[in-house]
């Protein structure tokens, strides 16, 4: 249909009002689309917090809508022994190593390394270890077999049964670390295994650092900020703590910060460590550190058992020669 105007002007209605139909159609869909621009930014960033203790704990939007009881929460990561326990379980089981350790040069390039295949036996409350396969470059070892590295014997320690042990449990309660009858090297090393499987806890005997990783007490914890999340993890779903430094802390206060990370992931259903990561470092003048660490864990029957551990760091003591190491250690066949 063609319509003259007053004017004199000449339009043709049909097609102006397939126009204009058209426009009001593409403002709709422009209006709906912002709708969902606007109600998605403001869902995804409906982040929540909650005072816990007198500390503020930041909630994401889905941790929110999962009701999770937060003190119970808060007091279940402080109190936790199950990571340790994950640990301890190694006494009591046999399982294979893939054992990786390269010390460093302070540039990075490597002066010494091990490689081996491991398998720990255990049979009438006893357990040894047989070496597989071993490539050893370097100074790894002294004349003696010794292991030159400070490093490699807290590694040592950890996984290797160099000779026969006997008489020992899993059980916790009772076996927490502690450094009393210890001295030398033995004691660091106990003091370095309660600040990587314990972290968050005073350590006694470390001069200048005890109370700076007691993260969960309130005159630290203020230095933090708490985080709660929901994630997947290796297929698991998981509710993760994660703590960080305060953005806004003061020199002084910077000063006191001896763990710059960690994140913890746990199984929504069974409470199970999934994994753990943590950035540490620090330097007390007579000694310094910055290490990280990452270790995953699984399952075998109804223990949890550590996976794979990752580390890299440096260690400094007065007096003796800074150690740069990277290891990892991969865990498998698991055996009663």
């Amino acid at each position: 249909m063609v319509t003259i105007l007053k004017s004199g002007l000449i339009i043709n209605t049909a097609t102006t009002s397939l126009t204009w139909n058209n426009y009001i159609t593409g403002m709709k869909a422009l209006a709906f689309i912002l709708v969902l621009f606007f109600s998605y930014a403001s869902y995804a960033q409906k982040d929540s917090s909650v005072k816990v203790n007198n500390k503020v704990v930041t909630l994401k939007e889905v941790v929110v809508r999962s009701n999770l009881n937060v003190p119970a929460f808060i007091d279940r990561v402080k109190e936790d022994t199950t990571f340790y326990k994950a640990f301890r379980n190694l006494k009591v089981l046999g399982y294979k190593a893939l054992n990786d350790i390269r010390m460093q040069e302070k540039d990075g390039k490597v002066k010494a390394t091990l490689n081996s295949r491991t398998q720990q036996v255990v049979k009438d409350s006893c357990r040894w270890m047989k070496v597989l396969e071993e490539i050893a470059t370097g100074d790894m070892y002294d004349k003696n077999r010794n292991f030159n590295y400070y490093t490699a014997n807290l590694y040592a320690g950890l996984f290797f049964a160099r000779d026969t042990i006997c008489g020992e449990t899993n059980i916790v309660k009772g076996n927490e670390f502690s450094t009393r009858n210890k001295s030398g090297i033995e004691k660091h090393k106990e003091q370095l295994k309660m600040l990587f499987f314990n972290p968050g806890k005073k350590i006694p005997g470390i001069p200048f650092i005890g109370n700076k990783i007691a993260v969960f007490d309130e005159e630290v914890g203020k230095l933090y900020d708490y985080i709660i999340d929901m994630n997947t993890f290796n297929g698991q779903m998981c509710y993760i703590f994660k703590l960080t430094p305060r953005s806004d802390l003061t020199r002084g206060e910077k000063d006191k910060i001896v763990i710059n990370e960690m994140t913890t992931w746990f199984n929504v259903e069974n409470w199970d460590i999934v994994a753990r990561n943590y950035d540490l470092s620090y330097n007390a003048g007579v000694y310094s550190f910055d290490v990280n660490m990452e270790a995953e864990m699984t399952k075998f029957e109804d223990l949890l058992v550590p996976k794979v551990l990752r580390y890299n760091g440096t260690w400094g003591v007065v007096l003796k020669k800074r150690e740069k190491a990277v290891f990892t250690a991969t865990l498998f066949d698991f055996t009663r």
